[in-house]
Parts: C-alpha cells; sequence; structure tokens
C-alpha cells in the first residue's frame, strides 16, 4: 500500500447548495459534474451529496495512475462492497460483474476456458449472420432513415443471445427486451439514492420490478432446464454457452448449479448486449458524422473482405475499423463509471483517502483528460495507432476496466463489434441526421434520444 505522507491535506471539492451539497448536479447530469469538477478541482476530488443524516460522501478519481492503484496495483483493497453494487446484485445474482472474493475466483476459475480467444472466434459467423439480417431489413427503412440506437440494441441482443442461447434465442430476445429496461431503471435509481424503501414492501416500482425480475428468471431457468433434460450434444466449437457452462468445472471447484448458471447468463445478456450496442452506435454515427474517416474504413473493408463476409482473422485486417471503433469508446465508454468501497486508510494522488470510503473511478472522464489527450472532444481515430497507444498510460484508456476484474468478454465485444460494424458499412453509406445524442448514466452508458442516420446503399 502506498505510504501516507501527506495526511493533512484536504481533498479539494465543489460546494455545492447549503445542506444538500451536490446532489441536484449529480442528479442533473452525473458526468457532465464529474468532468466539470475535474476541469475545477482536479484528478482527485471529494463529493458531499444530499441532506444531513442521508448523506453521501465519496472520491472520485481521474488520473490514470489513480485508476491504476484502485483497479489493478491496490484492487484488493477497494472491494465491489459499494451499495450500487448491491442493487446491482438483487436481479442479477451473484455472476461475476458482483461477485468477491472465493465465490468470484470460483467463478472465474470455471467460466474462463469459455472465453478464450479460440473459444469466442469460433462466434465470427453467427455475429457475421445477425449482422447481414440487419443490412438485408434497412434495405426498406421508412424514410431511408434508421436510429442507431434501437438497431445496434436489437443487432446486440439478438447476436448475444444467439450466441448464449443458440435456437432459443426468439424467446430470451423479447423477454431481455421487455424486462431490462424495468430493471435498470429501477436499479439505477435505487443505486443513487441515500436511503431506499424495503424491496418487500408493495410500492408500484418495487412490484414492477420483481415482476421484471421473475420473468427474466423465468425464462433463462426455462431454457436450461430443457437443456439439460435433452442432453447437450456435445461442447464442440459451434457449441451455445449455455451448453457450455453446463458443463464447465473442474476438479478442484466443481460445477455450476442451476442458480449459478442463470447469475452468470444475466451478467452475460447485460454485459454482453448494452456495451456492445453502445460501442456499435456510437461508432457508426460518428462515422456518420466524419464522411471522410467513414470513406477510409469503407475502403479499407472492401480491400480486405472483397465481397465474403468477415472472419474472425479479420479483426488484425481490419486496423483503420479498429482504430475508428477504439476512439468511438474513448468518447463513449460503456461503462463511465465504476465504484469500489475502500478497505482500508490509503494515499492516492499525495491525499489520504480513509478506510470505508467510497470511490469511484471514470473512464468517461479521463478519457477526456486534456492532459492525456490533445483536444480531447475531437474524434481521431490516428490517436489509436500501435505507436501512440504504446506510448501512452495504460490507463488512459480503460474502457474494459482493468486488473483482476477486468472484463472477462472484451474479446468477444471487440470481435463483435468489429465484424458488424464491417457488415454493415460494407453495404450502406451513413449520413448523420442528428448531430448531437443525449446521454445518460446508468448500469452502463446509453443514449437518452436518438441517432438517426441517413442510408445509401453502396457496393
Amino acid at each position: 500500500m502506498t505510504s501516507m505522507t501527506h495526511t493533512t491535506r484536504t481533498v479539494p471539492g465543489p460546494k455545492g447548495v447549503p445542506f444538500l451539497g451536490s446532489m441536484f448536479d449529480l442528479r442533473r447530469s452525473t458526468l457532465e459534474t464529474f468532468t466539470r469538477a475535474r476541469r475545477e478541482h482536479g484528478d482527485l476530488v471529494r463529493f458531499v451529496a444530499g441532506p444531513p443524516g442521508l448523506r453521501s460522501v465519496f472520491h472520485a478519481v481521474f488520473s490514470p495512475e489513480g485508476s491504476q492503484q484502485i483497479l489493478a496495483s491496490e484492487a484488493a483493497n477497494f472491494r465491489k462492497d459499494h451499495p450500487f453494487y448491491e442493487e446491482v446484485r438483487q436481479p442479477f445474482g451473484n455472476g461475476l460483474l458482483t461477485s468477491q472474493d472465493a465465490d468470484y475466483l470460483r467463478q472465474r476459475r470455471i467460466v474462463q476456458p469459455l472465453f478464450t480467444k479460440r473459444r469466442v472466434d469460433g462466434y465470427a459467423a453467427a455475429v457475421a449472420s445477425e449482422a447481414q439480417a440487419v443490412a438485408d431489413r434497412w434495405r426498406t427503412p421508412p424514410g431511408g432513415t434508421v436510429d442507431l440506437v434501437g438497431e445496434m440494441n436489437r443487432l446486440a441482443l439478438r447476436t448475444v443471445s444467439r450466441i448464449l442461447f443458440g435456437t432459443d434465442v426468439e424467446a430470451a430476445v423479447a423477454t431481455v427486451h421487455r424486462c431490462f429496461p424495468v430493471i435498470n431503471k429501477y436499479v439505477v435509481r435505487r443505486g443513487f439514492s441515500p436511503r431506499n424503501l424495503p424491496r418487500r414492501w408493495p410500492t408500484p416500482a418495487n412490484r414492477k420490478a420483481a415482476a421484471a425480475t421473475a420473468e427474466l428468471n423465468a425464462v433463462c431457468d426455462s431454457i436450461a432446464a430443457g437443456r439439460r433434460a435433452a442432453g447437450a450434444p456435445g461442447d464442440g466449437e459451434g457449441a451455445d454457452l449455455l451448453t457450455l457452462l453446463t458443463r464447465a468445472g473442474t476438479e478442484e471447484d466443481g460445477g455450476l448449479d442451476a442458480t449459478e448458471i442463470r447469475e452468470q447468463v444475466l451478467v452475460f445478456l447485460l454485459a454482453g448486449h448494452e456495451t456492445t450496442a453502445t460501442s456499435l452506435a456510437f461508432t457508426l454515427h460518428l462515422l456518420a458524422r466524419h464522411p471522410g474517416e467513414q470513406a477510409r474504413v469503407r475502403e479499407e473493408i472492401d480491400a480486405v473482405l472483397a465481397g465474403r463476409d468477415p472472419e474472425a482473422a479479420d479483426l488484425d485486417r481490419l486496423p483503420k475499423l479498429t482504430m475508428a471503433l477504439k476512439e468511438a469508446m474513448r468518447l463513449y465508454p460503456a461503462a463511465p463509471v465504476v465504484s469500489r468501497r475502500g478497505v482500508a486508510a490509503t494515499e492516492i494522488g499525495g491525499y489520504r483517502i480513509p478506510d470505508g470510503a467510497d470511490v469511484i473511478v471514470s473512464p468517461w472522464v479521463t478519457h477526456r483528460h486534456p492532459d492525456l489527450w490533445e483536444d480531447p472532444e475531437r474524434f481521431d481515430p490516428l490517436r489509436f495507432t500501435p505507436e501512440r497507444e504504446a506510448a501512452r498510460h495504460r490507463y488512459a484508456w480503460f474502457p474494459f476496466g482493468g486488473g483482476p476484474r477486468a472484463c472477462i468478454g472484451q474479446h468477444f465485444s471487440m470481435l463483435e463489434s468489429v465484424l458488424a460494424a464491417a457488415v454493415l458499412l460494407r453495404s450502406y453509406e451513413l449520413t448523420a441526421v442528428d448531430r448531437d445524442v443525449p446521454l445518460t448514466a446508468g448500469i452502463t452508458l446509453q443514449a437518452a434520444g436518438p441517432a438517426r442516420v441517413r442510408l445509401r446503399a453502396v457496393g
């Protein structure tokens, strides 16, 4: 742990309004409030929000060095005991996203073999097939325009559901599409409230969220039970992820029981479709706003694919598209804020952080840090040439987190995003209709309005 040499220094932060501190600013726009706080107070900021007796106090860390300390070098000292994770844990269970200690390590050992590069590359054909289905449907869009927010959400959900559930994809897609927004809204509202009514009280919000959670659990349990009863046909590269989960395990750790399988499936559904949908939608929207960059990317796609469907090996053959995706993920990281709770007192950036303190790191803010990124609001895929990437701090760009809790599905996310974008961009030239897209920060970054583009078929 870092030695504490400046224990008397007071961590700076906004005063906000009397009695309530920064509560209204954080509720109005968390991301804007964090960005302004870094500009006015520096890379470590103390926030106070709420009235006396119901007050929330937390520290926001915006430097890459501080982010690395929390997520990696001192990860054991910063745990997922934060109240927000408890709210996520209630509907989605104790899977890889929320579990800790021995539970997490056991789950990670069991599930890790399902996310090897070789295994994930085997899903490339499914990704390309789902993306081509979208391209075909776009042949006759109303008015020649589509909303990338809804379209990419649907594409990512269908893709991850197909990989998870195989032939049972339709039932899963309909249920997730109906239930996830209800649960997400409920989790975010409770996660950022200093006090909440007990979930067992029959309030309209509690009842609606409980019904959505029960429906989501039921469809996952039903598909899993049917799979076990039928006997999975093997664990080859064509097997869906649910089949692999029912068979996963080690001699030391055993396998996953029915509840654990459902919890992993729910986490994969959450992390595997909302985050990728955000990355895809903003990549395509930014390219639609920058026709020169779009033309360069399409020229690369046409040269590499030459009319064939993309495959896993093309991930390394499409560097311009990959750089555009990474730049979109810099500007619109799907997980814009990551929270932790400190176990023991430590020092970050020359300031003492007390034991038990809630802390957050923010890819949204760090990805826009002017000391790390020149003209940070500008879309410039060339920031991600290999040479420029190697010259930057490891935690100047961390859309997948980092350290021992880094996202297990990051290779799948990159594969899906690049291959799906390649299929759509080889078929259409996109022109932005909406220039600015309003945002909201929930469990993941979400567009709060449309990102419409006009389509022109090419090729």
